[in-house]
């Protein structure tokens, strides 16, 4: 069974690496990092909507290219590679997969169009700070026609045009659509790890919102989305953690210490070696979950699980190693190395920590060997 990359979707990662490799150069990376008023990249942000990658993954009928799930995962890649310093998850995976999932006819004509053609910018609304939200812990509540509560944080909250909130209804949890221009909106930028991806509190105040889905149906509806958006997540960590790779490869066969270059020491050999193995294996399990997430399945939560929790150590791994190999110049703002670790801690705890993916593979195993 051949599980790679199709040639028509390896020349779409080929097209895609020109296009950032041009249009997102470290120098553009930083230009949003060093101004605490930018939050991100606009001029590219139009771009990636102009080359039609908003909507990769939506039907033809809406607007979109009508392609699919693995070449979203192409696409992905090379924006993790990129630290891409613009709302690309938070709209293309976030709130286009729950559309999909939960949406009705007329929830996917009315928002799909406007996201393919970059008018909507999303955010993911369900965290209300430490721990996992669930119905029994969520205090946003949703009375059927109008949204209450304060969730913290939101990845891209200050500048999005929409928002999938996890909201209390009853005794059970919804997932609700709210556009964020309409009244008892109030938004407030919180500082992370990682200002390449700017995130805020947002307060909701009466906020008119409609259901997606069912009543009580969201915490079932937000797994789903979580599972999806998880393996999307994994092949940006991927990217970043390959990027860091080269970039402590190149270095290691330019930096002469003692009249031959430090990638001959057997220390920053077993570095190299270490971090190739755990990309490696992240690479597996992320094309374990691009099967399942193209196929819709029955593996997918536990595929989701593996490369969430697979991708999250190696980037962590690799940022962490691209640092040590850079010595004492790879602690320096100067250097990128930094850009590349910041990201791979605000991913690590993107849709969930990997201590909360450990404990979903776990179920998932057990309810696998059940059966």
């Amino acid at each position: 069974m051949n599980f790679d990359f199709s040639e028509d979707q390896k020349f779409l990662a080929n097209e895609a690496r020109k296009f950032l490799s041009q249009e997102c150069t470290m120098a553009h990376v930083r230009s949003v990092l060093n101004d605490e008023k930018v939050s991100h990249h606009k001029e590219l942000w139009s771009k990636v909507a102009e080359m039609g990658w908003l909507g990769t993954s939506i039907p033809e009928e809406h607007g979109g290219l009508g392609l699919g799930m693995l070449e979203m995962c192409v696409l992905a890649e090379e924006m993790g590679r990129a630290v891409a310093p613009v709302p690309f998850a938070s709209t293309a995976y976030y709130l286009t997969e729950a559309i999909k999932i939960a949406g009705n006819d007329t929830q996917k004509a009315a928002i799909f169009p406007r996201i393919a053609g970059g008018e909507i910018i999303g955010a993911y609304a369900a965290s209300e700070g430490p721990g996992h939200p669930t119905a029994a812990t969520l205090k946003t509540a949703f009375d059927g026609s109008t949204l209450n509560g304060t969730k913290i944080p939101v990845a891209d909250g200050d500048i999005a045009t929409h928002a999938i909130v996890l909201a209390k209804e009853g005794s059970g949890a919804s997932l609700v659509l709210v556009d964020l221009s309409g009244p008892g909106v109030t938004r407030k930028v919180v500082q992370t790890i990682d200002p390449t991806r700017s995130h805020a509190e947002i307060t909701f105040s009466g906020t008119p919102a409609e259901r997606l889905g069912g009543k009580g149906e969201g915490e079932a509806l937000n797994d789903q989305l979580l599972d999806r958006v998880a393996v999307l997540l994994a092949f940006e960590q991927v990217g970043g953690a390959t990027r860091c790779l080269e970039m402590a490869n190149d270095y290691a066969k330019s930096r002469y210490a003692f009249g031959r270059p430090i990638g001959g020491n057997q220390a920053i050999k077993h570095k190299l070696a270490d971090m190739y193995v755990k990309n490696e294996v992240a690479r597996s399990n992320a094309y374990y979950g691009a099967w399942a997430i193209s196929t819709d399945a029955a593996e997918l939560p536990e595929a989701a699980a593996a490369s969430r929790i697979a991708a999250s150590e190696a980037y962590w791994f690799a940022s962490k190693e691209n640092i040590q190999t850079h010595g004492g110049m790879g602690f320096t703002w100067e250097v990128d190395c930094h850009i590349f670790y910041r990201r791979s801690k605000l991913l690590s705890v993107q849709a969930g920590s990997p201590k909360v993916w450990k404990e979903k593979l776990v179920r998932a195993l057990e309810a696998k060997n059940a059966a």
